[in-house]
């Protein structure tokens, strides 16, 4: 669904989605239309942010290497450390 090109495309595959998964699980069916229109907000962007708003790699990338900078360093000097390092991190792109 969310790799549609419009936001009519997502909701016709959300449709046939639903009619699919509301015979096999109906819990999963349930879930998506609890969820309603809150997982499809990157729609409200322009199109060609789409793609930026509904993956989280930034996030992941950025985590990653945090992660892998504080592993080489067994114990941080002190909890003000930590704010400086993702703060770097964060300006070093």
């Amino acid at each position: 669904m969310i790799y549609a090109d419009t936001a009519a495309e997502i909701e016709k595959r959300r449709k046939a989605f639903l009619r699919k998964w509301k015979l096999k699980c109906r819990a999963v069916a349930d879930s998506l239309e609890e969820a309603g229109d809150r997982l499809f907000t990157f729609t409200r962007l322009d199109p060609s942010q789409w793609k930026s708003a509904r993956t989280t790699n930034a996030i992941e990338r950025l985590n990653e290497e945090f992660r892998r900078r504080i592993k080489t360093q067994t114990v941080l000097p002190c909890a003000e450390t930590v704010p400086m390092l993702l703060r770097a991190l964060l300006a070093s792109g």
